[in-house]
């Protein structure tokens, strides 16, 4: 059993604007979780969330790809997730950008399961706080 996560979104902005809000650690805590990450190949960060039952809270990362404006990678582990992965991926159109946001890897009873939990939460901080957020950023 597998499953993946995808979303994609058109925005009247430039690919740099949407870059800061999931590149910038800060700024990225403001609209998903507390973090620390690194744009940069090899780094490891964590997000940290309330925990729950064989969760404690924090998802444990790597970033695994980066091209600054167009591409980030990273590995996504927390609970009974191993070995997921979350790319954002930023395509210049006639002055929007192209947002393709792909959180794959869930596979067995568990991790599918928890997936559509997952998904739902992604949906929402994608179509609402990220784009609450994009407001903001100059």
């Amino acid at each position: 059993m597998k499953r993946s996560i995808r979303y994609e979104k058109t925005y009247p902005h430039p690919p740099e604007k949407l870059w800061k809000l999931i590149a910038d650690s800060k700024i990225l805590s403001e609209w998903l979780m507390p973090n620390d990450l690194l744009p940069v190949v090899g780094h490891k960060f964590t997000f940290k969330t309330k925990p729950g039952p064989g969760f404690d809270g924090i998802v444990y990362c790597v970033v695994l790809e980066v091209v600054v404006n167009e591409k980030l990678v990273y590995s996504w582990t927390g609970g009974p997730i191993k070995n997921s992965m979350v790319s954002w991926t930023l395509t210049a159109l006639n002055g929007e950008t192209h947002l393709l946001f792909e959180h794959t890897g869930f596979e067995g009873l568990a991790p599918v399961a928890i997936s559509f939990l997952l998904g739902r939460g992604w949906k929402k901080n994608i179509y609402k706080l990220f784009d609450q957020r994009l407001k903001l950023i100059r």
